[in-house]
């Protein structure tokens, strides 16, 4: 569907969904509407819908998505809007579906090792609740007040998918809301599954443009007793990023393998006003360890100690205490933010690149920096190859800043084809990142991406303008 042929809501609109959802206080329209709902964590792309809509059941969700078919309005739905592309972002305005108030714990299934929630359950009451029952959602992304729909979206990675995985791979079942209003049901509590084509897994990172999440059964594990965390200190971030396949190909996988430089953990400190425990190397690897006894646990890190000493590290440090462990994590946990506040304005390079191809594209960045002209900050998974490179307005104007971050990017980008990497490991595509993916990928995949869309949604109603579309 063209623009031209989208409708824009005028009063009448407004009523049928009043009457849809029967309550003033979930609708958010006019003076009222506040300008969070205008754009996403990323905050480069902006635009206002016409109403945001507060929805609390599939059912809701159900009869709005239907008067929207019947219409020709587009709908766009979002979590907590924690995103990093555009994605939950109302490009074409209409009618904003806002899945917050969906946020309960629907049932824990001990037999089958499963949870069945609504999309707007944060993941960290999520995990708090499967810890406080004895299981565990592995998934870890660095967002706890992301929700889990907008994780299932995207498909969120996380530090511990080294080991785990991402969240594709604990998504048993979803419901589902078509756009034209239908409710249906995609894989189940089932482990296995050949039953036709997998539907479950195109919904998982479509990032809201084939249908909306209204609930989802999640594959649970139990709880590991025992967690332990080594901090690496390195001379340089090449003798870092080159232990880490050293230590992937040994038989003691950690849970997760992160990489960070001095300056950001500087700047961690800064934004919690809390010290790190050491900062006095140039580079560290940071990494987690499980399993079900101490005993486990202790062979898999003296081991991998073992392996960083005589890769060049400089020290090993043990977190074994909680107190040591919460300041370690939550400094990690903080890196976004604290990047974030160290500038007037950033921008996000969400890359993927094979392991054995970490340390080439982190040593680039220094060359993008000089020719572009800006500062990059970089931190990110060395075990799963997903780095996160952040781009820094700092006091550029407007004007400069897009020339510098057109330049940057295409630099960063190119390399990490030139690496057989991809454009996104965990934050999607959404709007901002769209011109990249059409340079990344052959135009037979982007033409089955977009038939793909079609065969859902052939108004093209949902969160259009995002992906692979124009």
């Amino acid at each position: 569907m063209s623009e031209s042929s989208y409708k824009r809501l005028d009063h009448g609109d407004i009523e049928a969904i009043r009457a849809i959802i029967g309550d003033d206080t979930r609708l958010l329209y006019g003076v009222d509407l506040p300008e969070d709902y205008s754009h996403d964590e990323l905050g480069g792309v902006a635009s206002y819908p016409d109403i945001v809509v507060r929805v609390k059941t599939a059912q809701e969700v159900s009869r709005v998505m239907k008067y929207a078919w019947d219409n020709n309005i587009p709908v766009t739905p979002r979590g907590a809007g924690t995103g990093l592309v555009g994605s939950s972002v109302a490009m074409e305005h209409g009618i904003m579906l806002d899945t917050t108030l969906m946020d309960s714990i629907l049932e824990l299934d001990e037999e089958n090792l499963t949870l069945t929630v609504e999309p707007g359950v944060l993941l960290m009451d999520l995990a708090a609740f499967v810890e406080d029952h004895g299981f565990f959602y592995p998934p870890d992304p660095g967002e706890k007040s992301a929700t889990i729909g907008g994780n299932i979206s995207t498909n969120a990675g996380g530090m511990r998918a080294v080991k785990y995985g991402v969240t594709r791979d604990f998504v048993r079942g979803l419901e589902v809301v078509l756009p034209d209003g239908r409710i249906v049901e995609f894989g189940g509590k089932v482990v296995k599954n050949s039953s036709g084509y997998d539907l479950k897994d195109l919904m998982i990172g479509s990032e809201g443009t084939l249908g909306v999440i209204t609930k989802a059964i999640l594959k649970l594990l139990p709880k590991p007793e025992k967690t332990l965390s080594l901090l690496v200190p390195f001379g340089t971030l090449q003798q870092a990023i080159d232990t880490v396949p050293v230590i992937v190909k040994s038989r003691h996988i950690p849970t997760a393998i992160e990489f960070m430089e001095r300056q950001v953990i500087v700047d961690a400190e800064e934004y919690l006003g809390k010290p790190f425990p050491d900062k006095s190397a140039d580079a560290y690897l940071l990494l987690k360890f499980d399993g079900s006894s101490q005993e486990e646990v202790d062979a898999a890190y003296e081991a991998v100690a073992d392996l960083c000493l005589e890769q060049g590290a400089l020290d090993v440090l043990i977190s074994d205490t909680e107190e040591r462990e919460e300041s370690i994590w939550k400094a990690r946990g903080a890196f976004l933010e604290a990047i974030k506040g160290s500038t007037t304005l950033m921008d996000e390079v969400d890359m993927v690149v094979p392991r054995n191809c970490v340390n080439d594209m982190v040593a680039y960045f220094d060359e993008v920096q000089a020719a572009a002209g800006l500062r990059i900050k970089s931190f990110g998974h060395a075990g799963d190859g997903n780095l996160h490179a952040y781009l820094l307005k700092d006091d550029l104007s407007d004007e400069e800043w897009k020339r510098r971050l057109d330049v940057a990017m295409e630099l960063v980008y190119k390399k990490a084809r030139e690496l057989h990497g991809q454009v996104s490991g965990e934050h999607g595509i959404g709007f901002a990142k769209k011109p990249y993916l059409k340079e990344a990928l052959p135009e037979a995949d982007l033409e089955l991406m977009n038939g793909i869309k079609a065969v859902f949604d052939p108004k093209n109603l949902l969160n259009p303008h995002k992906i692979a579309q124009a």
